[in-house]
């Protein structure tokens, strides 16, 4: 199992990364600085993807497509992160400009 790095460090890892590389980003919610989960929304061309952040079976940190295997509608994606935030109040939402809806972080996503 590989080491857990705080929900808060990551965020501000992955926005400067995502700002270095000229993509805007924006924290929309804070959750727990320290265990919190993390939603990232990838946005592009009125479309959004979002990445739920989940441990894959070997206990390494992966990304799931919450939201299905195709971009979906803005509002449809808000409704998601919406029911996610009231099933877990710790959560932190992350925005990114992705005209690609590609990551601007490494990570597998499953």
């Amino acid at each position: 199992m590989e080491a857990r790095v705080k929900a808060g460090l990551w965020v501000s890892m992955a926005t400067r990364m995502s700002d270095i590389a000229g993509r805007p980003a924006a924290v929309l919610r804070k959750g727990d600085p320290d265990a919190g989960g993390i939603l990232c929304v990838l946005l592009g061309r009125g479309e959004a993807v979002v990445l739920a952040q989940v441990r894959d079976a070997e206990g390494r940190s992966a990304w799931m497509r919450g939201t299905g295997p195709a971009p979906v509608p803005e509002p449809d994606a808000e409704a998601y992160i919406a029911r996610q935030v009231a099933r877990d109040p710790d959560l932190w939402v992350v925005e990114f400009e992705a005209p690609d809806f590609l990551p601007p972080f490494e990570g597998k996503i499953i």
